[in-house]
């Protein structure tokens, strides 16, 4: 059951990174999401209409990258909780050219009630949350779409795919990240997991293991949580007792580092063999997506013909029989970035009279 005195103590602050909430209120964002995701079912079912809980709100999406999930999320997501959402790209406005973060965050709060900002430097995410004040004093919430560093919001769904499947999070249950393991999501898994008391392993060679302040952090938490992170490059020993293995593109966006990676990753693909190493038949897959399982992408293609003796014809970092296979979760995580997403909004920027009572 969601606590929602809880979630109170949420309103009007932003969502950088991670350890910007407690491990509890990760928790209750987590089973707020399924309540939202219950309630729409509800009304899709003929039943009473989702709570309007950012009624007369506005949003502001800033894309410096492009996006799938995250921006469906969030455009979906505000309308259904009766927000309206104005979309700036790239191109389509003065930022980052001719006008600084601060002052255009300083803009923004100024016109909009919540700031999601997907972008590259963590410095710039802290820069647009510090100055998004509008000329009464007001602070706006700013939300992390994405940069270099963290990916805080695919955690709440990523974390929500696996309390859904298990039933729980945990301390018996470990999350196995396969791969780029100093990415931005490898980051935010072993971070977020060990905060709710999950076992995140993350096996990748040593040139492409989490940085140490990071390993850190998910230590710190450790201590409390009793959760045991592991990382290590030894594929075998990484796996083993898995219950879920995760894979992420062995390349990220603004990297054209094709050789080098694949020489480095060529042995932690994840495929049936791999899964069978776990020693569990109900080891689940998660991928944040796109996903390279397949040669019906333009990405994989290039990779095989620049590239063809390194890479076949079925997948890069996750073999198409095991996307495809019944132990495949992503689409179910897809889909949960908006649940997760709207749970984000609701707890930072919603009408908490409208709450249910305690």
């Amino acid at each position: 059951m969601t606590n929602y005195d809880v979630l109170r103590g949420m309103n009007g602050r932003s969502f950088l990174k991670e350890i910007d909430f407690t491990p509890a209120e990760l928790q209750e964002l987590i089973n707020l999401s399924i309540d939202l995701r219950d309630e729409l079912e509800t009304q899709k079912s003929g039943g009473a209409t989702v709570t309007k809980y950012l009624h007369d709100k506005n949003v502001i999406l800033l894309f410096s990258k492009t996006s799938t999930r995250t921006r469906l999320s969030f455009e979906f997501g505000a309308d259904e909780l009766g927000a309206n959402t104005v979309y700036i790209d790239p191109n389509s406005s003065q930022f980052g050219k001719k006008e600084s973060v601060a002052d255009s965050a300083r803009v923004f709060a100024g016109m909009a009630d919540g700031i999601e900002y997907r972008g590259f430097a963590q410095s710039d995410m802290e820069a647009m949350a510090e100055n998004a004040v509008d000329t009464k004093g007001r602070h706006k919430p700013v939300w992390n779409g994405l940069t270099d560093e963290w990916h805080p919001t695919q955690m709440i769904a990523d974390f929500m795919t696996v309390q859904e499947e298990f039933g729980h999070l945990g301390n018996d249950i470990t999350l196995t990240f396969v791969g780029d393991g100093r990415n931005n999501v490898a980051h935010s898994l072993l971070v977020a997991g060990t905060m709710l008391g999950v076992n995140v392993h993350i096996v990748a060679p040593k040139e492409l293991q989490p940085a140490s302040d990071v390993v850190a952090i998910a230590e710190k938490y450790a201590k409390e949580t009793g959760a045991k992170p592991m990382i290590t490059s030894d594929v075998d020993e990484g796996v083993k007792g898995s219950n879920v293995l995760y894979a992420d593109v062995w390349v990220s966006m603004g990297e054209d580092n094709w050789e080098e990676r694949l020489n480095l990753l060529g042995d932690y693909q994840i495929n049936a063999d791999l899964m069978a190493k776990t020693g569990h038949e109900d080891t689940i897959l998660m991928h944040c997506l796109p996903a390279y399982h397949d040669m019906n992408t333009k990405m994989a293609n290039d990779a095989h013909e620049n590239f063809p003796g390194m890479v076949g014809e079925d997948g890069i970092e996750v073999t198409n029989e095991v996307f495809e296979g019944s132990q495949g979760r992503q689409f179910e995580e897809a889909e949960n970035r908006k649940h997760s997403i709207k749970a984000i909004m609701v707890a930072t920027l919603g009408d908490m009279s409208m709450y249910p009572e305690s």
